[in-house]
């Protein structure tokens, strides 16, 4: 399988594994600067060169924190693709405006979080834009208003969605035009497979993101739930038999499907990262993906 794909048709080409920033900061995974600066080019270096990240990540921190090592080394910014994302007003005492948690996909909200996005992360230019979260209250106009303004500025390239369901892309799409839908896709977490997401995908000729593509390294963790112990069996499995580890197996589950999924590793560790790249070598029978759907609880009438 190729390292890079473009996301639709019009849209930008991206690496075929994403390195998340999720859990890279603030009560997670705390790297120093040195930590950050060398995950990213072994990230390069494996061939992924493109960087996930939101305006809340890391309590607000990590954009910044990415933006430090390009700041140092500003040669690395023609080396890879930024994606970021806004629409979440988090409670934070860094915020202390935020009196409850709430969604803000305003123009001036949008427009707000970009020039704050960029000036964190050391960059003139944002490669793909996210509203991060579907508000009740989301005025497509509004959005598209925005979006128009950022990529005639040149400080947006592309723009998409995440967590949003089909009615809602279709209705946003409408007004402007997305390149992708970042939803949290695994083993573990099968409704998008269902539920008309990734065939809206296929149809529409888009590739959707994968967050927590590893099913939040549940299948990692010591547990006594009689369900993840009959998936992990299973993984286990047929992870010996084709002579790979369980990160392999779970990755190729999802990079299997037509939709051309593209899942956002979220690791600290390199190695890990190194296996999401070595995954796209990896074909699984349809009947062991079809096992490891039924071990799941996907039923197969």
């Amino acid at each position: 399988m190729e390292k890079r794909i473009k996301l639709s048709k019009n849209g930008p080409e991206f690496s075929r594994i994403v390195s998340g920033f999720w859990k890279l900061g603030a009560g997670n995974a705390e790297l120093n600067y040195n930590q950050r600066e060398e995950l990213i080019e072994k990230a390069i270096d494996y061939g992924i060169t493109t960087f996930d990240h939101a305006d809340i990540y890391g309590n607000y921190s990590n954009e910044a924190e990415f933006g430090e090592v390009l700041k140092q080394k500003p040669s690395l910014r023609q080396k890879m693709e930024i994606v970021t994302k806004c629409g979440i007003r988090m409670m934070s005492h860094k915020k202390p405006e935020h009196i409850v948690p709430s969604y803000d996909t305003s123009k001036a909200h949008i427009l707000a979080s970009v020039e704050n996005s960029l000036r964190n992360l050391n960059t003139d230019c944002i490669d793909l834009l996210l509203i991060h979260r579907p508000s009740p209250l989301m005025n497509p106009h509004e959005i598209s208003e925005a979006f128009m303004k950022l990529k005639q500025s040149g400080k947006v390239k592309f723009f998409g969605v995440s967590n949003f369901t089909p009615s809602q892309f279709e209705m946003l799409n409408s007004f402007t035009e997305l390149v992708t839908n970042q939803v949290e896709i695994s083993l573990l977490k099968r409704d998008f497979f269902l539920d008309g997401t990734l065939d809206q995908c296929i149809t529409k000729s888009f590739s959707p993101m994968a967050w927590s593509p590893l099913g939040g390294g549940n299948l990692f963790r010591e547990t006594d739930d009689i369900n993840l112990l009959k998936i992990k069996e299973l993984a286990f499995n047929l992870a010996k038999k084709y002579n790979l580890q369980l990160d392999h197996l779970l990755v190729a589950f999802l990079l299997k499907h037509p939709a051309n999924i593209i899942p956002v590793l979220g690791s600290s560790k390199y190695d890990r990262l190194k296996i999401g790249v070595e995954a796209l070598d990896i074909e699984l029978s349809t009947m062991d993906w079809f096992a490891l759907w039924q071990a799941a609880g996907g039923l197969v009438p």
